[in-house]
């Protein structure tokens, strides 16, 4: 348990759609932000007088360039805070302005005074002196920058530490997916608030998550420095699940322990600065990592020890760090193979095509190989899947040779574990239409999503019996979880914390 806050913003045009939001906000939150600098200029008098809450209200009024909804120059953001006494009783309230109106307001005898300052491009190399700055002028320092990469918001991070040394409150936040984890985790380290959406629509910065999620999924509120801390490292991870099916599994099983994304696209900066024993600069309490594209390969090097299956698969997926050894597993093989041989059996001597040749593929390959069948790898670059399917002993082809095979596809299974139908530019491609699976016996395509995948659709329309990913992902899950953990998974609690999140 942390003594932080969660504050979730209500940013309306009216004074009337304001008053419902704040009511709707205060159901989650500690303190509800009312973004005066979002209402129409006519509206915020009475917003300001009308709503009422047993949660404290912050005040903002801040300019487009600090992130707000209009252009305001600063004479008029001194004249508003300086007769927002004439507006409202301002006892009790709380108030956010930027560091750059030091010096211009009255400091009037809010209950708290929040010092703000927000870069959007990036991370200035100054930090500290506008840290020393907000924290001379206000009761809390806000910094808020925006980390494209996950060892970006090392710097803000730092500043929590000091601000804790030097007995003063910070709310150190970075911007974007990237940084969702300092917003995750800043109650436990002692960060005066963290900001939660009102709901997916309404984030009012970049990675904010919503109040639902901060509260019941990643239970922030509860966190201190010694719950383990496990996540998903790759890039992108957005899209990824496994949050709501990792925590709830952890409450189930009453261990205190938090699963969250970890957008990680440099992995040896992420490595050396944030995980290794001897180089990291932040300490987290990290339990153990699953592990996605692209960094299935790369991580390995890093890691003490590495399971026999991984090894012979080339390709490790999770992580357990086990007093500061990093032993490297992969549960895809186990993922893979459970559901297959459940919805197809015997594959000895079944034809399977394997399209793309990443970290996936690579244990799916190995399962079907142990299972005896006839392997063929499909893959963009012909020279890659040479080299894979030597180390396999499998046939290969290009994928490029499938504009000439379409028409006589020849295999009993077709494995797609390539990008197509994940989120982006190939969300709606299919590697073979209906017509072209003629004759197929089993489809199982990777991808999980809310929604049946192109080559799915495909599949069904041809009348061949098909798979998508969930069954893979609950399966390799639980594994990951008896990995980390020591105990059995509760696979149907993960089974129904998931579901309802991809029909949502």
């Amino acid at each position: 348990m942390n003594n932080g806050n969660i504050c979730v913003p209500v940013a309306a045009e009216t004074s009337e759609k304001a008053i419902a939001d704040a009511r709707l906000a205060a159901e989650f939150a500690d303190v509800v932000e009312i973004r005066a600098d979002a209402l129409e200029p006519g509206e915020i008098a009475n917003a300001l007088t009308t709503i009422r809450s047993e949660k404290p209200l912050l005040i903002t009024y801040r300019p487009s360039g600090q992130g707000g909804y209009r252009e305001i120059s600063v004479d008029k953001r001194v004249k508003f805070w300086n007769g927002i006494g004439d507006l409202v009783d301002t006892s009790g309230l709380w108030f956010d302005r930027e560091g750059d109106l030091g010096g211009l307001i009255e400091r009037g005898h809010n209950a708290v005074s929040i010092s703000s300052f927000h870069d959007f491009d990036g991370v200035p190399a100054d930090l500290d002196v506008i840290y020393e700055r907000l924290a001379a002028d206000g009761d809390v320092a806000k910094i808020a920058v925006t980390a494209a990469d996950i060892t970006d918001a090392i710097p803000v991070w730092k500043l929590l530490e000091r601000a804790k040394s030097e007995n003063k409150q910070i709310i150190p936040i970075a911007m974007g997916e990237a940084g969702k984890w300092t917003r995750i985790l800043g109650l436990a380290h002692g960060a005066f608030l963290t900001y939660a959406s009102l709901d997916a629509r309404s984030e009012t910065a970049s990675g904010q998550i919503t109040a639902k999620d901060m509260t019941e999924t990643y239970r922030v509120r509860e966190l201190d420095e010694s719950y383990r801390v496990f996540g998903l490292i790759g890039h992108p991870v957005a899209q990824s699940l496994s949050p709501y099916m990792h925590n709830p599994a952890f409450v189930a099983a009453e261990i205190n322990a938090v699963f969250i994304h970890l957008l990680v696209k440099n992995i040896d900066e992420f490595m050396r600065r944030m995980v290794l024993p001897n180089q990291r600069e932040v300490e987290l309490n990290f339990g153990g990592f699953a592990v996605t594209m692209p960094h299935k390969q790369a991580i390995m090097k890093y890691l003490d020890t590495i399971d026999a299956t991984a090894e012979k698969i080339g390709a490790v997926n999770t992580v357990k760090i086990d007093d500061g050894k990093l032993i490297g597993y992969n549960t895809d093989a186990h993922g893979f193979l459970k559901p297959l041989k459940a919805n197809f059996g015997d594959m000895s001597n079944s034809r399977v095509a394997v399209f793309g040749a990443g970290g996936a593929a690579r244990a799916c390959v190995y399962v079907l190989k142990q299972e005896g069948a006839d392997v063929t790898v499909f893959a963009r670059d012909l020279q890659k899947a040479e080299m894979f399917a030597a180390e396999f002993d499998v046939g290969y082809e290009s994928i490029s040779t499938l504009e000439e095979q379409r028409s006589k596809i020849g295999f009993d299974i077709l494995v797609d574990a390539t990008p197509l139908g994940m989120k982006g530019p190939h969300e709606n491609d299919s590697l073979f239409t209906a017509e072209q699976l003629a004759g197929v016996k089993f489809v199982f395509d990777l991808v999980t999503k809310s929604v049946d995948t192109p080559i799915i659709r495909e599949a069904k329309k041809a009348g061949v019996a098909c798979l998508g990913g969930l069954e893979m992902l609950i399966a390799q899950g639980a594994r990951q979880f008896e990995i980390w953990t020591g105990r059995e998974a509760p696979v149907e609690v993960m089974r129904n914390s998931i579901i309802p999140r991809m029909e949502a």
